[in-house]
């Protein structure tokens, strides 16, 4: 027996707009909690991020399988109230709107735990909830930029962000795990908390390798693009043809069973220039025309043999065309309004029937306005 609607009972009330907490909300909707997506009356701005599924996003649909959708306008008493009910048998309330911006109209943690004792509420933010950089708008890219990591990505001549969106997913990930850590809190002490999570927190502890290489070693690595600052050889080589295979050597006892077994140059384990990876690094051009000299006599597929078989850590340069048939890529299929759209499976294996359907705008509005009315 495996995981499956763990949470199930639960519900979550998600006030959530473009990636971080709807990417929460779908973990929490695929552990089996009951997920409302509280919108405006115009929807999420992410459902028109593209028309691919017949005039929907494909982008919303990764993002909002298995949620009901209801859309609302908290300048209307009758939605104003229609919130507070929902919140008063709510176990989680989630969202990414403006710091400060719910408490002031009286959802803040506190009072609405003056009804609804065991609610745990989740806030994610750009900056934290307070201080001169609450208010600024944070999207990915910015964070990227903010906390260092389009510094240490690209090559020397330039800096790069990262291609996805990783400090709203990161962050996404990171609220799941602490909304499951109050759960459990909650389940000791019948009470709930506040969570805030800022993406900016995030990707600062992600930065820890950098950050205390500068503190400590001398100053952060390098933008050096595929290849590693401190470790060598860690990075693209060249094969016969078009193609690159990426390789990781971490000590040096691999490096001689690469030379012997791989580079069928067995001398070179114990050549002063290579004996140890500080110098390695130091003599990475040699290192690498060597290395390129021996892998440019085979096609991919001989010299991944060859890596594989000498147990040495390698893997293949994909195109995203390349991980869309790979033979590892699982999975999901979302419905959207009729339409099938596949996308990679969520990385952790859940057993029995998963939730699919992805919700039109305020498609459960009626029904979630008369179960929660009075």
């Amino acid at each position: 027996m495996g995981l499956h609607q763990e949470l199930s009972g639960l519900l979550v009330v998600s006030m959530e707009q473009a990636v971080a907490a709807p990417y929460c909300g779908l973990m929490l909707a695929d552990a089996g909690a009951r997920v409302i997506k509280v919108e405006r009356k115009e929807g999420d701005f992410a459902r028109g991020y593209d028309r691919g599924a017949n005039g929907n996003s494909v982008f919303f649909s990764w993002l909002n399988r298995g949620k009901e959708s209801v859309a609302i306008d908290l300048n209307a008493d009758d939605d104003e109230t229609l919130l507070r009910s929902m919140l008063k048998k709510a176990d989680v309330f989630l969202h990414n709107i403006a710091p400060g911006a719910l408490a002031r109209r009286g959802f803040g943690g506190d009072a609405l735990r003056e009804h609804n004792p065991g609610l745990i509420t989740c806030e994610i933010n750009g900056y934290g909830s307070s201080g001169p950089s609450a208010r600024k708008k944070a999207y990915d890219f910015l964070v990227q930029a903010e906390s260092g990591i389009c510094a240490i990505n690209g090559t020397r001549e330039q800096p790069a962000r990262v291609g996805i969106s990783i400090c709203d997913i990161a962050s996404g990930q990171t609220a799941f795990s602490s909304i499951l850590r109050a759960l459990i809190q909650r389940g000791r002490t019948g009470t709930g908390i506040d969570i805030s999570i800022a993406m900016f927190d995030v990707m600062a502890d992600f930065m820890n390798f950098p950050l205390l290489a500068h503190r400590y070693l001398g100053g952060a690595p390098e933008r050096m693009g595929l290849t590693h600052a401190l470790i060598a050889p860690y990075g693209a080589y060249r094969v016969k043809g078009d193609g690159q295979i990426l390789i990781a050597i971490q000590s040096d006892r691999e490096w001689c069973i690469f030379c012997d077994a791989v580079l069928g140059q067995p001398e070179l384990g114990q050549d002063g220039r290579f004996v140890n990876n500080t110098e390695r690094v130091r003599n990475r051009d040699v290192m690498d025309e060597i290395i390129n000299a021996v892998f440019g006599r085979y096609d991919i597929d001989e010299i991944t043999q060859l890596l594989d078989n000498a147990q040495i850590a390698n893997g293949r340069l994909s195109s995203v065309e390349d991980l869309s048939g790979h033979a590892l890529i699982r999975n999901q299929v979302a419905d959207f309004d009729g339409v099938e759209v596949n996308l990679a499976d969520l990385p952790v294996v859940t057993d029995g029937a998963r939730p699919t359907v992805v919700p039109v705008l305020d498609q459960h509005g009626p029904s979630i306005r008369k179960e929660f009315s009075g």
